[in-house]
């Protein structure tokens, strides 16, 4: 525990990539196997859920430290995080433990969960005697389930490829997928023989940064690959000894949720990886996002939503082909590959052929002809385009210069704040998180239609919290509703109907675009003028 609190502290102490990555490295190193297991599991940001409750947890601190619980809120309110602030009121330690991470999590902090309060308590107080205060503070967030540091999943891959020679893409590979932190697991992930045994696991994905400069600047039209880009679920189909699996990006295999792509998987030759979205699709169109959310997170999928919200997968990519990788290719060869994988496909199983789809290219000779291609993505149900390099290698992660997303320009609405609560963390001490309503004007009341709680500088932040504090009106649990003065522009990708808000709409990934200091609440927008905003009814 001791080694894995420094180097927590190093990492959350420094913001230069060189001495994250060394300490890293270094961990790895020195650490045993399965207590740098552990570490990988918590630094890539996995974690078991959570063992004992929060309000446990500070009521346990409060009395050990002797106070009342409304200074155990003050001190929480002036720290904003709720592990350091049990860390630095509890009493000074005697104690610092030399116990390994592994010991600590399997021994001490798993067997917690489900047991009595009683003996909750009791292993917490033991805890906190046997840890000094930097031991404490990870020892809380790793309880409390909010262990998070400064570093990426590249950052630890780059390290633990130094640490073992190894390629970092090998390491990425190997750490997707289900998997269980051990000594064995950690030696296998650090082994140099890079054939890996397990049949299900997927490739990393490749990433694209968003389109931030003119179509020519990436240089002649013929060099780059265009393509529509989805609101799906970005997946990988996979077909390995005569087993298939799909896999969301979120590494999640979902096989069992999508029948019909598992049948599709049945139907292609082993050693097949295909990268693509499953899109929600009827009648030879893709349909919104909303109908998708529909399937999303259902662990039964019955015959009447099979039906109901039929799905397909758009082939994007092929990283492997008869068993090979292929990731190194140019995308052309990969392309050419894919297209007559999908042809095969779909000769062979008629019945079946809409289910594997090929993503169209959109052909268009130069960047105007592309950019008024561009401007009807709306109506296809696109968020916009994929430009991709035609001699790209398909990479590991996000990486700037081959592949770009080029979104079209978000919908827009001029919303009042009309509640708010606090923040996590940082913030937990300022009211960030805010509920913005619209006109009814049939009623002539504010009725809610989203929750953002980005868009505002620090100083915008501190100026809506005082404004809040000085005009609230009613209490609702953490809730606060406040007067109805402040405008706010809010972007959305999409919006659906449902029966979540008061509206009778939910706008999906809203987020605060400025404040409209120049315009009251009288002028903010209208539940009429939003509804206009809505697919046809079915569709949304």
């Amino acid at each position: 525990m001791k080694r894995f609190s420094d180097l927590y502290a190093v990492l959350d102490e420094t913001t230069k990539t060189s001495v994250k990555v060394e300490a890293l490295r270094r961990y790895f190193t020195e650490a045993p196997p399965e207590d740098a297991a552990w570490a990988v599991y918590f630094l890539i940001g996995r974690k078991p859920r959570q063992v004992v409750a929060t309000n446990r947890m500070r009521a346990w601190a409060a009395e050990e430290a002797g106070i009342a619980d409304w200074l155990f809120q003050e001190s929480y309110d002036a720290v904003g995080d709720i592990a350091e602030t049990i860390a630095l009121l509890l009493p000074p330690p005697e104690n610092s433990s030399d116990r390994p991470l592994s010991e600590w999590i399997e021994s001490r902090l798993l067997p917690l969960r489900n047991r009595p309060e009683e003996d909750q308590r009791a292993a917490m107080l033991a805890a906190w005697g046997e840890l000094d205060d930097r031991q404490r503070f990870v020892w809380n967030k790793l309880i409390s389930g909010g262990f998070r540091v400064g570093v990426s999943q590249q950052l630890v891959t780059r390290a633990l490829g130094e640490a073992g020679g190894i390629d970092p893409a090998v390491v990425a590979h190997r750490l997707m997928g289900d998997w269980q932190p051990s000594a064995e697991f950690f030696n296998r992930l650090m082994a140099a023989d890079s054939t890996d045994a397990d049949i299900s696991r997927p490739y990393p994905f490749f990433l694209a940064y968003a389109l931030d400069g003119s179509l020519e600047d990436l240089g002649a039209r013929d060099e780059w690959q265009a393509e529509w880009k989805w609101d799906g679920i970005r997946s990988q189909l996979i077909r390995r000894g005569g087993q298939t699996f799909l896999w969301s990006r979120g590494e999640e295999l979902v096989t069992e949720r999508y029948p019909e792509l598992a049948a599709v998987g049945d139907g292609l030759p082993d050693g097949t990886a295909i990268d693509g979205e499953i899109l929600p699709w009827n009648e030879g169109r893709v349909l919104p996002f909303a109908q998708l959310q529909r399937r999303i997170g259902r662990k039964a999928v019955t015959k009447a939503i099979l039906a109901q919200v039929p799905v397909v997968i758009v082939a994007y990519d092929l990283l492997e082909h008869a068993g090979a990788d292929v990731r190194t290719l140019p995308l052309d060869a990969r392309r050419a590959a894919l297209a007559e994988r999908v042809a095969a496909f779909q000769a062979g199983h008629p019945t079946m052929a809409h289910r594997l789809q090929l993503s169209p290219i959109v052909e268009a000779p130069t960047w105007d002809e592309l950019a008024r291609a561009w401007s009807t993505s709306r109506e296809k149900q696109s968020e916009g385009l994929m430009l991709k390099r035609r001699d790209s290698a398909y990479g590991v992660g996000r990486r700037r210069g081959d592949w770009w997303k080029w979104k079209v320009e978000p919908h827009t609405i001029d919303a009042v704040l009309i509640a708010a609560q606090r923040g996590n963390g940082k913030r937990a001490s300022l009211y960030t998180d805010y509920t913005f309503g619209v006109w009814d004007t049939e009623k002539g009341v504010l009725v809610s239609i989203a929750k953002a709680y980005s868009g505002l500088t620090d100083a915008e932040i501190r100026q809506v919290d005082a404004f809040i504090r000085r005009n609230m009106l009613e209490k609702f649990g953490p809730v606060r509703t406040v007067k109805p003065e402040l405008v706010f522009e809010l972007a959305f990708e999409g919006m659906n109907r449902s029966t979540r808000h008061k509206s009778g709409i939910a706008v999906r990934f809203p987020r605060i675009l400025r404040w409209r200091t120049d315009k009251p609440a009288a002028e903010a927008d209208t539940l009429e003028s939003v509804r206009a905003m809505l697919p046809p009814e079915g569709e949304g």
